[in-house]
């Protein structure tokens, strides 16, 4: 038996003459008598307590907490009074160092997943609740692509429950439950024709960085973040260290995404675009915080100015240059007199890093290098989004096979 059991109602003395006795403590008659004990898998002792007349029930209810414990069972107490949101909401705010990161599963979980599961216990979660709660997201969110996103995130928190001895299992790893599939990706570039529009609707100061995006595949705030620093003319490359990105509403310097450096072949036609765009519009020092809003000052020469000497603000980009230059373009409608444009993410400035994988591909560039130059940290997240866009395998084997029987000279053409 693991752990032991406390008699509450009785203690042991000694007397003057050294032996010990068992007598009545101040508890006798009061409350719980017997005070099972143990120690948890964490280090911390748990107890559970049983009436009077009740020893062998307390010492069965340790022998099978012990063999819980033993075939990797083992359930904390606490999870009975535990539920999913309060196990969350501490674990969202570790799960994470990005900030933007954590506050997306924030608010994801307070959205779609406390209002329909938030007040159960978490250790009495069944693979039957989460399918339920499946069907209720299915009502209320569309798109495949956003459902499998929250799924991630609540999988997540429950597999953390599962390694802190919470629950056994995580509900929704089992086999009866079915994770929301991701709709196919079906990337569209551009044409040449259409990124040229847009960069001639641009103002002029900005109209470089479609230079940029559509020729070295940078983000947006990778672009707009760029730093003389990161420019190699001689050694024709892009030393990506870091980006312009907004938090909590506060513009910072941040690490590409992924946290993840990385150098990128400079064409020597956008190199041209650079210095000649430097030559009209120098460069303006900027001084931010690093990563956080509350972070270091880093001071850095950004190659893009906005308005007043400062940096380019993303969101008036994006509101008041760059969709009145898609309309320009015919990419998308006009916005009505005193209205918004519509919104459109398939066109956003991402779009001219489609083009650019485009364009690799189609030049025979292989996958493991476009991953490496667009930032992606898996290639098959790029081959399956670019897959479509790659000269295709038939073409490819007949041109091989014929040019090996042209090279024979003495490949008879006709024979059966």
């Amino acid at each position: 038996m693991a752990g032991h059991i406390q008699d509450r109602w009785f203690k042991t003395e000694r007397n003057a003459d050294g032996k010990t006795l068992r007598v009545k403590s101040d508890r006798h008659g009061l409350g719980m008598r017997y005070r099972a004990r143990y120690v948890g898998p964490d280090g911390t002792e748990k107890s559970k307590s049983f009436p009077d007349k009740q020893k062998r029930l307390a010492e069965l209810w340790l022998n099978e907490t012990a063999a819980d414990m033993s075939r990797g069972q083992y359930l904390d107490p606490r999870a009975n009074r535990i539920t999913f949101r309060q196990f969350a909401e501490k674990w969202v705010k570790t799960h994470t160092t990005e900030i933007n990161s954590r506050e997306a599963a924030e608010r994801r979980l307070r959205l779609h997943a406390y209002p329909y599961i938030g007040t159960r216990p978490i250790s009495s979660f069944q693979p039957g609740h989460i399918r339920t709660w499946l069907g209720e997201l299915e009502e209320n969110v569309p798109a495949s692509s956003h459902r499998r996103i929250i799924f991630g995130t609540v999988s997540a928190a429950f597999a953390a429950a599962v390694d802190d001895g919470l629950l056994p299992k995580n509900p929704c790893r089992a086999r009866s439950v079915q994770v929301p599939k991701p709709a196919p990706p079906r990337v569209t570039p551009w044409t040449t024709a259409q990124v040229l529009a847009v960069r001639a609707a641009l103002p002029r100061h900005l109209r470089t960085t479609v230079d940029i995006a559509s020729g070295c595949g940078l983000r947006q705030g990778e672009v707009f973040g760029l730093s003389e620093d990161e420019i190699d003319y001689e050694g024709e490359w892009l030393r990506l260290e870091h980006q312009l990105k907004r938090i909590r509403g506060k513009y910072v310097f941040a690490p590409p995404k992924g946290a993840k450096a990385r150098s990128v072949p400079l064409p020597r036609s956008v190199a041209a675009a650079l210095r000649g765009h430097s030559k009209l519009h120098p460069a303006v020092t900027v001084t931010l915080p690093w990563r956080t809003p509350d972070g270091p000052p880093v001071t850095k020469s950004l190659v893009f100015p906005g308005l007043r000497g400062s940096f380019v603000r993303v969101s008036n980009f994006n509101d008041h240059m760059w969709k009145p230059a898609l309309a320009v373009a015919g990419i998308i409608p006009p916005a009505d007199d005193g209205e918004r444009y519509a919104s459109a993410p398939q066109h956003g400035m991402h779009a001219l890093r489609h083009f650019y994988a485009s364009v690799l591909l189609d030049a025979g560039e292989n996958i493991r290098a476009l991953s490496q130059y667009l930032g992606h940290a898996d290639p098959g997240f790029t081959l399956r989004t670019y897959t479509h866009l790659m000269p295709s395998s038939e073409g490819r084997t007949r041109k091989a096979v014929d040019g090996l029987f042209r090279a024979a000279p003495d490949h008879d053409q006709t024979r059966q």
